[in-house]
């Protein structure tokens, strides 16, 4: 499989690559609903900038906990867009009607889709970045994750307050002292283990294994960027998971660039995330490594 995405990926590289200027030489305002797949969820938008030419591309995925949530939650940054960023908001199945690895799945066949299409789209897809706030987050890190693995890395991550090793959760939170605001995460009826189908408390091996975290520990690639920002008042998922998603992608290349930061008072998203320093430091970051 890697072989194949790889493969695919290429060659829709090159399409872009000879045909994206040629193809969008203006870009109509507003969004452009593409499918990537056949299913209702399996959609995401094109947001595109005002000039010319094939745009690099910054991904956004929702959050929602895993089973809820929609791409038009998420809003185009206007400063990206004002300096020449297409931005394409995706949509996944959710786990109330399908399991992992379904989220994941549907992430990459989004990312193989934009590489394959990128001429036809007046998209450049040689030039991504991944964004995804709290489950998206978790979803943007592993769909980097599994390009880095077949040599495609996008050109750099933002991980906004996510979830990176579900079987550390708790833990994480008993060790600041704090009381989780949507349950024990080892609980039968929590998100992740709604979205696995086994309560993480009884294969906590495993659900360590399936994230980005247990990915990392097994990784000696060479790593894209990363922005990790994490509010360290978040009474949903302990801003200890920043920690350790910072340590595990400098423990697998150590000579990876990595901007970590916690958000001081914040909590799990809100204004703190979406205008002020920290949206202005996602903005410089996504803007520098794209250019």
């Amino acid at each position: 499989m890697p072989g194949l995405i790889r493969r695919t990926l290429l060659i829709g590289g090159a399409a872009a690559a000879a045909g994206g200027l040629a193809l969008w030489r203006w870009r109509s305002p507003g969004a452009k609903e593409v499918a990537y797949g056949t299913g209702p969820r399996q959609v995401m938008d094109v947001t595109y900038p005002r000039g010319t030419g094939a745009a690099p591309v910054l991904v956004m995925i929702h959050g929602g906990a895993f089973r809820m949530g929609d791409k038009t939650d998420l809003a185009a940054p206007p400063a990206l867009l004002n300096a020449g960023i297409a931005v394409v908001r995706l949509n996944y199945r959710l786990s109330d009607t399908d399991r992992w690895p379904a989220q994941g799945d549907d992430c990459l066949a989004a990312l193989v889709h934009l590489q394959r299409q990128g001429a036809a789209l007046g998209l450049d897809p040689s030039r991504i970045v991944l964004l995804g706030h709290s489950a998206g987050a978790f979803l943007a890190v592993q769909t980097a994750l599994s390009l880095v693995e077949v040599g495609l890395a996008p050109r750099g991550v933002v991980s906004l307050y996510g979830p990176m090793d579900f079987s550390t959760m708790d833990q994480d939170m008993a060790t600041l002292g704090r009381t989780p605001a949507m349950g024990a995460t080892d609980a039968a009826a929590s998100p992740e283990s709604q979205l696995l189908g086994y309560p993480v408390g009884e294969n906590r091996a495993m659900a360590r294994a399936m994230g980005p975290i247990g990915r990392l520990d097994a990784l000696r690639e060479p790593l894209p960027p990363i922005l990790i920002r994490h509010g360290d008042a978040d009474p949903m998922v302990a801003d200890l998971q920043a920690k350790r998603l910072r340590e595990a992608w400098l423990a697998a290349d150590p000579k990876a660039e990595v901007d970590y930061k916690l958000v001081q008072g914040a909590g799990h998203g809100g204004s703190a995330f979406e205008t002020g320093e920290v949206q202005t430091e996602i903005e410089a970051f996504v803007t520098r490594v794209l250019a």
